[in-house]
């Protein structure tokens, strides 16, 4: 299953990310089928390219949320964002019994 995601690039320190489309579950820093822009996470600054994007998503490579959530603020797709951090059941319960 393809996938849309995060390649980190970049030194120690100083994170940037390639956006690039590849196996679900190939290695992060593996092969991938073509690159469709970049993110620097310390500026908030991307630059993605919206035909390859929505032509891959058309084809049926699933964005993860955090490039999903990218997607959205960059005008590309249209919808509700996705939560990037949920809580895990543990602590649910905890919280609940108590």
């Amino acid at each position: 299953m393809l996938a849309i995601k995060f390649k980190r690039i970049g030194k120690k320190h100083q994170p940037s990310f390639r956006i690039v489309v590849g196996e679900k579950r190939s290695k992060v820093l593996g092969r991938s089928r073509e690159d469709l822009g970049w993110f620097d996470p310390k500026t908030k600054e991307a630059k993605i390219s919206k035909e390859r994007a929505l032509y891959w998503i058309k084809v049926g490579a699933k964005p993860t949320p955090s490039i999903h959530n990218l997607l959205i603020n960059e005008k590309i797709i249209e919808g509700k964002k996705i939560p990037v951090h949920k809580k895990s059941k543990k602590t649910e319960e905890k919280t609940a019994s108590v």
